[in-house]
């Protein structure tokens, strides 16, 4: 099962009609339970289906900027909830064996559906401590060295590998940059082409710039209908573009970070739907729908030898592009 974060409900600006609504059926749910209350399912139900009315709609004509603040919810599955769901007998690996452990990216062994997995992602943290001590998902280099250690046991085993991609970026700091973060970033991405066996990356939330491809460059791309993947972030691409981080919602627009844009693009292979209103509403059933996309994938790269699997890869991240 998959952790209980208990909280209530975050609503994003866009979504104030909702949460209106929303409150309203709480309200009357409270004063559903007083002794001395009158029947109101009726208005209850009514309330509820107007809710749920304006969600669809909200949801059905997702803005990219909107897209972006629903890929960044606080409240939205992280890589501890996949693993956690998806993941049986999971044993962590800690370290990178040259400097430290770095607890933005998490990685290990288990059985994904009974057969064993090397599993690697990102992960931000759910509340304020975690997020401290995951760095808010921005690995330093340890971290990405500690992601080739597992790609290179995963290989020299044969076991495929599965990536979740949850990132704003790899850490910008100078203590980064002194410790090699770029090599880094670049020999996490060599391993990945490298790999012998099947790879499934899956963007849960943010895909930022090299942080997330240094996971994500797998034999099949999948995104999580509402997350974006994308250079650089809008906020950064606005402040390069017009010198103003304000106009990140216009840098959104224009930068094709949607899965719907990557996919008609070429960039990802798949996009698995989240419930109406967001992943974050029923990270449950996005879960299992994510195994069910990643069983899929295994399922097409089943069979193919070595080679087979490196020169697919190749082709496929060389394509990106060509036919537009």
């Amino acid at each position: 099962m998959v952790y209980q974060r208990n909280r209530m409900r975050t609503y994003l600006d866009f979504e104030k009609p909702v949460a209106e609504l929303e409150g309203k059926v709480e309200e009357l749910r409270r004063m559903g339970e007083a002794d001395d209350a009158v029947a109101i399912s009726d208005d209850v139900t009514r309330l509820e289906d107007k809710a749920s009315q304006a969600l669809s709609e909200i949801y059905a004509a997702l803005t990219p900027w909107q897209k972006t603040q629903v890929a960044r919810h606080p409240q939205r599955p992280h890589f501890r909830d996949f693993c956690e769901g998806l993941i049986s007998d999971f044993t962590p690996l800690a370290g990178d064996r040259k400097f430290g452990e770095d607890e933005a990216v998490m990685g290990g062994f288990g059985r994904f559906r009974g057969e064993p997995v090397c599993v690697i992602g990102q992960e931000k943290g759910s509340d304020t401590q975690a997020r401290i001590r995951h760095n808010f998902g921005m690995a330093r280099p340890e971290g990405y060295r500690k992601a080739v250690r597992l790609m290179e046991l995963a290989d020299r085993f044969g076991l495929p590998v599965l990536s979740f991609v949850d990132t704003a970026g790899a850490y910008p700091g100078i203590e980064a940059e002194e410790r090699g973060q770029a090599e880094a970033i670049a020999r996490s991405t060599e391993a990945c082409l490298g790999l012998g066996t099947p790879s499934v990356a899956l963007v849960i939330g943010e895909g930022g710039s090299g942080g997330a491809i240094a996971i994500a460059t797998a034999s099949k791309v999948l995104m999580l209908e509402h997350a974006i993947y994308s250079v650089i972030s809008p906020e950064g691409a606005a402040s390069i573009l017009w010198r103003d981080s304000a106009r990140a919602q216009d840098a959104a627009t224009n930068m094709k970070i949607t899965a719907q844009d990557l996919l008609k693009l070429g960039v990802i292979d798949r996009i698995v739907k989240e419930p109406i209103g967001g992943a974050h509403r029923d990270p449950q059933a996005v879960i299992e729908s994510a195994g069910d996309a990643i069983a899929s994938a295994l399922s097409d790269l089943a069979g193919k030898d070595p080679d087979a699997l490196r020169a697919h890869r190749a082709d496929k991240f060389l394509a990106i592009g060509r036919n537009l």
